[in-house]
């Protein structure tokens, strides 16, 4: 039973009941972040409860050392932590000298939570009633500003319902923070300093071993019957600040705070200037005023919906999902800053640890690409570029060498960062997700220049890899690929998994027709790369060796390809036959149960039909769909999205209507039972994904935008927007016509189920 708890809403989620068992996942589901840093929906009053403490800051991190039964040579040295960072949000409440802890109170009703999605903000309410009897109602409204990246607001307002009173507000810092994820129980922040002046207050604190120095920081104002209140000083440690205002407050009242807060950091400021850069950021902060800031958060929130909307008509349920997805994804990453990327977990939760997966490559990127301009998609690309040396570390660490450069599943710096064997060293599929993310940059935007500034030298890496990674198997007079996990990681340590090995065979091929364009068409470009890799004839003679005599296991019987040599060997119980009290298995059953076992986290082979749909007809896409859905669990996060696209490429509307439900409500309905750890941000590009490619069937082909469009029974029309190479197309699908519009001043064809339709700015043209 998946939960039902969330409202539906088209623009808002919603809780409108407090149910203490619920508070971890809704902390999840009320996040919000601004790209720069973000936070769970913790509450800023104290809380006896069950909760999951999160604040974070992008690209701020701790290396916690490795921790296994036994050490091989290869680990990494630590696993990358992201941090819960120091607490800015606290607002303790006294009520005659009763704290106010919902946890606690004797009474808790009108409880309301939304978060708009539409204007960027979330919202609590509630009416409660403390163990002493006094009554009060509150509204908490609270944002992570867009404009002003380092500054969140909060605003709580309190009205007494039943008796004068003396309240008192302490606002606070607090870096006495702890990690729930933690391998050793380390250390993770040393606070170097906390002061208070006025109405401000400042802790500066540094992450042991990283040094990232940051200033956490608060500045808050009350107000009364008109009048400001002055502050007192709080109580002050070595790790905690805070100010106290107190007032008598008469029944049918109201008392108001403003608080503001955040983090400078030392990625962007001198480690010197941090107080300063903070105070800098408050005197701008506080002239603008929480109204105004807010009416601007507003407005840039309607500048990304007015591009990044899907908007769905007859169905709100799969528009709430939509929305949802692509207001998380644009919380996470924003494109501003090359250095960053787009974590698993974003701002929501500890969980994987690292901020790069093979995620941001295989899903993420042609969300960015199609929704902002070209120079986002550019950022995380050269991300990529910017960690190659660390790639080649990486390899040489494993034994290769002569640049072969392996790409880190799990990352914050370029180093791998992850330390379960058959992820580190096996899943090395993630190479070739960031070759396919080089030609699907190309293909969209048709933009070539990253190629020969940066790609070129990123294949080659890639290319040493896999030409290093493959041995020929004097049995099969065929080169192998022996002991890796793809990206079903419900398969371990498995020989020629389908997947890595077409991979492998077209990144050898691209790389090589690459070297030949580069060549002819920039040979400045050529004569520099090939000067600084080294490479030699011989090694582009044995790729071609390579990519013309891979080995991929095939079934005679069933006429497809196997995910791996000796799948057939397994129990083949389809899903449906399995009792469902045994679901999920990754939570019911043993791991040496689930490796013998036939069942799919992901579909490998299918996932590879994905990428390289053009090398195949629909009917092995069907034939092979057929074979492997039925043992697929997705749980993986990344599952569903592929097969909605593939179901719609089918013509089987119903199913991958299911399949995009399942996709975009994957934590809202919270399928996977786990959402109190955080959301699951990269594989809501796939929700994107599922509506554009699967729906919309939106493709680039021959450097043409193509479509096919369908659309599900359960709407009655929906409509998008791509950013194709700076012309700004709108589709609008109903049941009963489909139209398209182009801004601009620009004629553009385009192909509409395979015929050829030219789009004229200031017109709907019907296809």
């Amino acid at each position: 039973m998946n939960q039902d708890y969330i409202k539906v809403d088209p623009w808002s989620i919603i809780e409108d009941n407090f149910d203490p068992e619920k508070v971890k996942s809704s902390e999840s589901l009320f996040s919000i972040g601004n790209g720069a840093m973000g936070q769970r929906a913790n509450f800023e009053e104290q809380y006896s409860g069950g909760t999951f403490q999160g604040s974070y800051i992008a690209g701020v991190y701790y290396p916690d050392k490795t921790r296994v039964g036994w050490w091989k040579n290869g680990y990494p040295e630590y696993f990358a932590k992201v941090l819960n960072a120091p607490n800015w949000i606290g607002i303790d409440v006294f009520v005659d000298n009763e704290p106010l802890d919902l946890n606690t109170c004797t009474k808790v009703s009108n409880f309301k939570r939304e978060l708009n999605m539409k204007e960027g903000w979330y919202q609590r309410s509630f009416v409660a009633t403390l163990p002493n009897g006094i009554e009060l109602s509150a509204t908490i409204t609270r944002f992570l500003s867009l404009d002003l990246d380092e500054v969140g607001a909060i605003k709580m307002e309190i009205e007494l319902l039943n008796s004068d009173v003396k309240i008192r507000l302490v606002p606070y810092l607090d870096s006495g923070i702890t990690n729930e994820d933690t391998n050793w129980d380390d250390k993770f922040w040393n606070t170097t300093a906390v002061q208070q002046e006025g109405n401000s207050a400042f802790i500066e604190a540094h992450t042991m071993k990283t040094n990232f120095a940051t200033c956490t920081y608060m500045h808050a104002d009350v107000e009364y019957l008109g009048n400001a209140l002055k502050p007192k000083s709080g109580k002050q440690t070595e790790t905690y600040v805070s100010l106290e205002f107190e007032t008598q407050l008469a029944k049918g009242s109201k008392i108001s705070l403003v608080k503001f807060g955040g983090y400078t950091v030392s990625r962007n400021h001198q480690e010197s200037e941090l107080v300063n850069a903070a105070k800098n950021v408050l005197k701008q902060t506080t002239e603008i005023g929480f109204d105004h800031l807010l009416q601007k958060q507003k407005d840039t929130w309607a500048k990304i919906w007015e591009m990044s909307d899907i908007a769905i008509a007859g169905d709100v349920k799969a528009q709430q999902g939509i929305r949802f997805n692509i207001f998380q994804l644009n919380q996470t990453y924003l494109g501003k800053d090359s250095r960053l990327n787009i974590g698993p977990k974003g701002f929501t939760g500890e969980k994987y640890g690292g901020s790069t997966y093979w995620d941001t490559e295989a899903y993420c990127l042609p969300f960015y690409m199609a929704t902002k301009n070209q120079e986002v998609a550019w950022n995380l690309l050269e991300y990529r570029y910017n960690h190659l040396e660390k790639a080649i570390e990486n390899a040489e660490k494993l034994g290769f060498s002569n640049g072969a450069a392996l790409y880190p599943m799990v990352t914050m710096n370029g180093e791998e960062c992850h330390n379960e064997w058959e992820i580190t060293f096996e899943e090395i599929h993630r190479n070739g997700a960031i070759a396919f993310a080089i030609y699907n940059y190309y293909r969209f935007t048709g933009d070539y220049s990253y190629i020969p500034k940066m790609g070129l030298e990123v294949l080659i890496g890639i290319a040493r890899f896999w030409n290093q990674r493959v041995n020929y198997s004097e049995d099969k007079n065929k080169y192998v690929m022996l002991g890796v996990t793809g990206p079903n990681e419900y398969e371990n340590n498995v020989n020629n998994n389908w997947y890595t090995n077409y991979m492998t065979k077209w990144c050898l091929e691209y790389t090589s027709e690459q070297l030949n364009v580069v060549k002819e068409k920039y040979p400045e470009d050529y004569k520099r790369i090939w000067s600084k890799t080294k490479l030699t004839e011989s090694e582009t003679d044995e790729w071609s060796k390579i990519m013309g005599n891979m080995y991929f296991p095939y079934a005679e019987k069933q006429g497809v390809y196997l995910q791996q040599d000796g799948f057939l060997d397994k129990v083949l119980i389809k899903v449906n036959d399995l009792d469902k009290s045994e679901r999920p298995i990754n939570q019911k059953w043993s791991w040496d149960r689930i490796l013998r076992s036939p069942y799919i986290k992901q579909a490998d082979v299918l996932q590879g039909f994905y990428f390289f749909e053009n090398d195949f007809t629909i009917e092995e896409l069907e034939k092979h769909f057929d074979f492997y859905e039925p043992f697929t669990v997705h749980e993986s996060s990344l599952s569903p999205c592929v097969h909605s696209i593939q179901a719609a490429m089918l013509g089987r509307m119903e199913q991958a209507y299911t399949f995009y439900l399942r996709t975009s409500r994957l934590d809202l309905d919270d399928y996977n039972k786990e959402v109190e750890e955080g959301l699951h941000i990269t594989s809501m590009a796939g929700t994107w994904m599922s509506i554009v490619e699967g729906f919309g069937g939106m493709r680039v082909k021959n450097d043409q935008l193509c479509f096919t469009p369908q659309i599900p029974k359960q709407w009655e029309s929906y409509s998008f927007k791509i950013n194709f190479r700076n012309q700004i197309v709108t589709i609008t699908v109903s049941g009963q016509e489909v139209n398209f519009e182009i801004s601009g001043d620009k004629e553009l064809t385009i192909q509409v189920n395979n015929k050829p339709v030219t789009l004229i700015p200031g017109k709907i043209v019907k296809a």
